[in-house]
């Protein structure tokens, strides 16, 4: 399926007007961390400035002076293919790319960790997909829904993850790029039993992170899940309980039982 500009585009974002100052922007900049923000005047769009348009120009130079104007800009829309924005974005170079509507009212932006992340995302349903058919297949009703749980409810199925793969999980997390976890919430428990994405929940309580996005499949059971006994077995009981390990630990282990 076409994914849309409009599933990850940030919608509340920053701008400008055209009677701001270089000084202004330059203080905005130092604010967000951002490189560029969007011209508006009456919520239409009229122009961008970035870092490159304000090197040199003095303080007091208003942002009409020093902008891209909108006729010279490239922009896209809320229904455009996020994978064309993406092909776009490596042929000019633009790392964001304003998103307007029909009237040129600027109702979003879009970046190209945007685009990486909806790619990201891709495999995320495939792997639920197969988790969904196993539980409908042992007769259990479910329903699946897409949002943010807290971290601190996980209750994990995985004893073990590895420190190189946690270090590249706490990356995608600050770069907004990892994908959801998967999870089951039964009837009438307040936590959520994690099935995927045992290295990107650690990372997430390492950072102090208290949500992140999952698949939330609903099972309409109270009773004790096969993979919760295994875990009980493992003594897990949260995310404290998994052991982080190096992977040369784990080859040594394994040559001690070799030899």
């Amino acid at each position: 399926m076409k994914v849309k500009v409009s599933e990850y585009m940030t919608k509340n974002v920053i701008t400008v007007s055209k009677d701001n100052t270089v000084k202004d922007v330059i203080k905005l900049i130092k604010e967000t961390g951002h490189n560029s923000f969007p011209v508006v005047e009456n919520g239409k769009l009229i122009g961008i400035v970035s870092v490159n348009d304000i090197v040199g120009k003095d303080d007091n130079e208003k942002v009409e002076n020093v902008m891209t104007k909108r006729k010279d800009m490239v922009v896209t829309t809320p229904d455009a293919n996020i994978m064309d924005v993406g092909r776009i974005m490596f042929r000019t170079g633009f790392s964001k790319l304003p998103v307007v509507d029909n009237e040129n009212n600027l109702v979003g932006i879009i970046s190209n960790m945007d685009v990486i992340r909806s790619q990201i995302e891709k495999t995320t349903p495939k792997k639920l997909e197969n988790i969904i058919k196993t539980y409908k297949s042992l007769g259990y009703n479910l329903k699946v829904e897409k949002k943010e749980v807290e971290v601190t409810k996980l209750k994990p199925t995985q004893n073990k993850i590895q420190a190189d793969e946690l270090v590249g999980r706490k990356y995608e997390l600050k770069k907004g790029l990892a994908e959801p976890i998967i999870v089951i919430k039964k009837k009438n428990d307040n936590h959520y039993i994690l099935i995927d994405g045992h290295h990107r929940a650690v990372a997430a309580y390492k950072m102090g992170i208290p949500k992140l996005d999952a698949y939330v499949i609903y099972l309409d059971t109270d009773k004790k899940l096969g993979i919760e006994k295994t875990a009980e077995m493992m003594n897990l009981k949260s995310l404290d309980d998994i052991k982080i390990v190096d992977e040369e630990d784990e080859n040594s282990v394994k040559l001690k039982k070799v030899y």
